[in-house]
Formats: C-alpha cells, structure tokens, sequence
C-alpha cells in the first residue's frame, strides 16, 4: 500500500531553518508530482509547494523566496527546505502525492491514501 513517511520537524526560533523529508513507498515515485501541505490550528490546510516528476516548482506566495522542494527520484523521498521562518509557519506539514499538478490544489481532490502522517513544525522564540 502507499505509504509517506514524513520527518525533520521539530522546535526552531524564529530565522531559523529545517529541512523535511517524505519517504514514499507503494506507488511509482519517479512519474509522480509530490507536494506539501500544512494546516494552522482553526485553519484550512494549504498547499505549500509541489514539484512534478520533471522537476518543475510551485509555491504558495508565503513561502516563495524561503521554501525549497526538491525530490530524490532514486531514495524515492521529496524534501522542504525551510529558511527564514516565520511564526506564522508553525503548522503540521504533511506529505502528498498525485499524479498531476492539477490534482493537488485542493486538499478534497487528493485521497486520503495519498496523505502522510504529517510532521509538526513550530517556530518560535
């Protein structure tokens, strides 16, 4: 079965930095887009970035210029690179997975089989 393993959350100050990964396993990697979501206390999740199986970006405008995605086709895992955080990306971030682009910009096109557990991120002093 599909299975998104996420990691690397955790407690940083504010301007500080992480880096998540998504292991994936149960589906083909290298023909799928990979994508994160976060979701705030009393918040819809959001869409922050997502990368297509040939390597092309997208980025909420909160997090462009901070936020990095990128994908190890061979270790089958997807990466956010967090610089610059802000108290206000304090959110469980969780991994996805779809066939395209199209089909995660909305948390209700993506089945619940595709979501990863999610990992939590707090960024505060």
């Amino acid at each position: 079965q599909v299975q998104l393993v996420e990691s690397g959350g955790g407690l940083v100050q504010p301007g500080g930095s992480l880096r998540l990964s998504c292991a994936a396993s149960g589906i083909i990697f290298s023909i799928r887009t990979m994508g994160w979501y976060r979701q705030s206390p009393g918040k819809e999740r959001e869409l922050v970035a997502a990368i297509t199986r040939s390597g092309n970006t997208n980025y909420a405008d909160s997090v462009k210029g901070r936020f990095t995605i990128s994908r190890d086709n061979a270790k089958s895992t997807v990466y956010l690179q967090m610089n610059s955080l802000k108290p206000e990306d304090t959110a469980v971030y969780y991994c996805v997975t779809a066939q395209n682009v199209s089909d995660l910009l909305t948390p209700q096109s993506i089945g619940p089989r595709y979501w990863g557990q999610g990992t939590r991120v707090t960024v505060s002093s």
